[in-house]
């Protein structure tokens, strides 16, 4: 299965891509906006600088560790590169500007949720620090709440629930 992006809405849309052959042409409708738009089914002209965009989004999050995105009914499994310093984490709604958003369809999940400081301490080991953004339904690490003023320190595998999604923090490797 294959998806495609709403060029107006960013809402998904799903098809099969066995049911047609290289070089055809699709229309799509959207069904939040109903926005028309087509897609060719081929071989993009940007996969070589996309795939060399992917190498380096890899080398990133190995560098400073990512957030795994735990897949449920709202929303695929994807994987969140960190960087140094406040990584705010929230859901992905078109013309916000964060710096980790997700893309999700669950409506307990704020667009600016909480946030993942990375930083490193005087022996260059990097440091996870979690705090609420805050935000309207809270964020619990490892089943407890974190008021306004909370900061905890992540460790790799600390599990975060927000609404009702669970990530959990994969920690940079030691060099």
């Amino acid at each position: 299965m294959k998806r495609v992006r709403c060029p107006k809405c960013d809402n998904y849309i799903t098809f099969d891509e066995t049911k047609y052959t290289s070089g055809q042409s699709l229309v799509f409708e959207c069904d939040v906006c109903h926005k028309q738009f087509g897609i060719r089914i081929g071989a993009s002209k940007l996969r070589a600088v996309q795939k060399e965009e992917q190498l380096d989004e890899q080398e990133h999050a190995d560098a400073y560790g990512s957030i795994v995105v735990v897949e449920n009914v709202f929303h695929y499994k994807q994987v969140l590169p960190l960087r140094l310093g406040d990584n705010v984490i929230g859901r992905y709604v078109k013309g916000t500007s964060i710096s980790t958003p997700f893309e999700t369809n669950d409506p307990s999940v704020d667009t600016k949720h909480c946030i993942i400081n990375v930083k490193q301490d005087r022996n260059g080991r990097l440091v996870y620090t979690l705090r609420d953004a805050p935000s309207n339904t809270g964020t619990f690490y490892m089943n407890d709440i974190l008021t306004d003023y909370d900061r905890v320190r992540l460790e790799d595998g600390a599990i975060i629930t927000i609404g009702a999604t669970t990530l959990i923090l994969r920690a940079a490797h030691e060099k």
